[in-house]
């Protein structure tokens, strides 16, 4: 079954357009008429087919003659890839597939649902596309596994590990709540950073404006002054002349030199390295650990708790864990984990986890709470997170507003000083 991009005409003659699931054209056209719609035509559809079939409609022209509807049924993959999927629709939609599966709804009933459910185009086809492969027989692992890009290893694997045990509807209520609670996380920890980032883009562009417009514009009364200029007054002048005369090179110099940076940090050798010196920086550095801890034990908890095997398990996590020192780390605990070592030993050895972190691990593995002991420690973590993101938050405020007023306070004092000079001498 399909789902078709159409456009009509309601009882009151007025244009509508929208999306329905219908076996064929033809179906969707009695499916419409049904709802007080006439079909006139159908832009496209989610499957490949790219035949056309002609339906009946009579339509009044100019002349009162009533003509026949070609529609054109070939896929349009612009109107159906429109409105990204984010990781808050995956985690509404799998609550929602969670809540039909528990009360006992059969999977494609409950996959019919959703399509029905969603608003945004993407999703309604890819969930379109699930519900067919599963209806042909494919777990809903393996129908989710050709989208991977939108639901992630994790997801697919957490999903299928809900298949085997039969306890899918469990393993989907887990799952909505891990994804909200990191897209929680991740939106707090990016207000904290758009924050300065903001303050110093306003900032730079205040500083900019007031070099390249307004001091060149009022230091031009001081260029027959005879005296000399205070040191301030003179480097805001120098700063000034430069900014006007070679702001070309400078500001493609600055774009290049970020553009470098970014790629530097996101390639094989730079990223390393990067990801290293930022676990040692003074403030970001412990709250990247962190939240890496965070998520590691968090995502590992619920892979187990999900029936997930253990080696499984850490090759998912080692990828979710985007610092390279840190996954280099969980990598290395995989491999002992194969040996027949503990995965508190390899954490301990490598210095980069916190001691609280390996020591719950090493209890839990003793007791048989991993899984419980994991989620401890994910949820001390985040507490902390969210403490030191506050905290940041609060210093972050007047740090940049100082910061701002001293650039602008030296521009002011560097104007006013000369200006005083003059006052002086002439009395």
């Amino acid at each position: 079954m399909a789902v078709y991009e159409f456009k009509g005409l309601n009882q009151a003659g007025k244009t509508i357009t929208g999306l329905k699931e219908a076996d064929s054209p033809r179906t969707l056209k009695a499916l419409l008429r049904k709802e007080g719609v006439f079909l006139t035509d159908v832009v496209g559809q989610s499957e490949g087919k790219s035949n056309r079939a002609p339906l009946k409609g009579a339509a009044a022209g100019k002349g009162g003659k009533g003509a026949a509807e070609t529609l054109n049924q070939d896929v349009n993959l612009k109107r159906f890839t429109r409105g990204s999927i984010n990781t808050d629709d995956i985690a509404i939609m799998t609550r929602q597939l969670a809540t039909l599966l528990g009360a006992g709804v059969a999977l494609v009933e409950a996959l019919s649902a959703l399509v029905d459910q969603v608003d945004k185009e993407r999703l309604k086809v890819l969930l379109s596309d699930v519900k067919s492969r599963v209806n042909e027989g494919s777990g809903l692992a393996d129908a989710m596994t050709q989208h991977e890009k939108v639901f992630g290893k994790l997801y697919i694997n957490m999903v299928r590990a809900g298949e085997h045990s039969g306890a899918l509807d469990a393993v989907l209520t887990r799952l909505a709540e891990f994804t909200e609670s990191q897209a929680r996380l991740k939106q707090k920890v990016i207000g904290t950073m758009m924050y300065p980032l903001v303050m110093v883009v306003i900032g730079g562009g205040i500083m900019i404006l007031l070099l390249t417009v307004v001091v060149p514009k009022v230091t031009k009364i001081f260029a027959d002054m005879k005296t000399t200029l205070p040191w301030t007054t003179r480097l805001l002048i120098a700063s000034s002349n430069f900014m006007a005369d070679w702001w070309f090179v400078v500001v493609p110099a600055l774009v290049l030199t970020i553009v470098f940076f970014l790629r530097w940090t996101s390639s094989e050798k730079g990223k390393p390295v990067w990801d290293r010196i930022v676990l040692r920086l003074p403030l970001a550095g412990g709250l990247v650990r962190m939240l890496a801890v965070a998520r590691f034990t968090r995502t590992l908890a619920t892979l187990l708790k999900s029936g997930v095997p253990i080696i499984t398990a850490m090759d998912i996590v080692r990828n979710v864990v985007t610092n390279d020192v840190l996954a280099g780390v969980i990598e290395k605990a995989r491999d002992s984990i194969r040996e027949g070592e503990s995965i508190a030993a390899p954490l301990k050895r490598s210095g980069e986890f916190p001691p609280l972190v390996y020591h719950m691990v090493a209890i839990g593995e003793k007791s048989g709470q991993l899984e419980d002991m994991l989620v401890n420690v994910a949820d001390s973590y985040e507490s902390q997170v969210n403490v030191r993101i506050g905290a940041l938050t609060s210093l972050l405020e007047p740090i940049m507003i100082v910061i701002m007023a001293c650039g602008v306070g030296f521009v002011a004092f560097s104007i006013l000083m000369p200006i005083m000079q003059m006052n002086s001498a002439i009395k």
